[in-house]
């Protein structure tokens, strides 16, 4: 659950490709688009959490398939996979400073963008496409969606997840 102008929000997973190519197009509507639609697209092919895609280095993932991250809230190690995104990364990179650290700067001093940023940003561009129900957990539960769909394992996912029980895990991503 999500605060959005005071009112409690229960963030979903987009179950189709229409809703989730639209909300990436209205992402590339705004003044940073490349980077919006990279951080989203990351979101939804990793599983990774805000916090620990937001603070992303351009040396994790220049020139990279997939790179080791140990996660920000549980401490464990992952491999993340990136085949399908080497080239919009690569893209994205092209129009960074030679001397950026992170992938998603912050334009205020030298760090990224914090959590609350991407958040405004991803919320701003559900709104856009009408879908009041979008914040950056969308990005994982997407993630989790989009796996339980196609492999129906939902034992990994709940290993990915860091989830006590297959239960918990299903219902985080909306299916009931």
């Amino acid at each position: 659950m999500n605060e959005k102008k005071g009112m409690l929000i229960d963030v979903q997973p987009l179950k189709t490709k229409k809703e989730v190519n639209d909300l990436i197009e209205a992402l590339g509507m705004s003044q940073n688009g490349l980077r919006d639609q990279l951080l989203f697209k990351l979101g939804i092919s990793t599983g990774l959490r805000c916090g620990d895609l937001v603070a992303l280095t351009v040396e994790q993932l220049k020139g990279k398939s997939s790179f080791k991250i140990r996660e920000g809230k549980t401490k464990k190690e992952r491999t993340v996979y990136l085949n399908n995104l080497m080239a919009d990364s690569a893209d994205y990179i092209e129009t960074l400073p030679n001397d950026a650290v992170y992938m998603f700067p912050s334009r205020k001093g030298d760090g990224h963008i914090t959590t609350t940023q991407a958040y405004r940003i991803i919320a701003k561009a559900g709104d856009m496409i009408g879908n009041h129900s979008i914040g950056t957990h969308t990005m994982r539960k997407n993630f989790g969606y989009t796996y339980y769909q196609a492999t129906k394992d939902v034992a990994t996912l709940m290993e990915i997840f860091n989830h006590s029980s297959q239960k918990i895990t299903l219902r985080y991503i909306g299916i009931t």
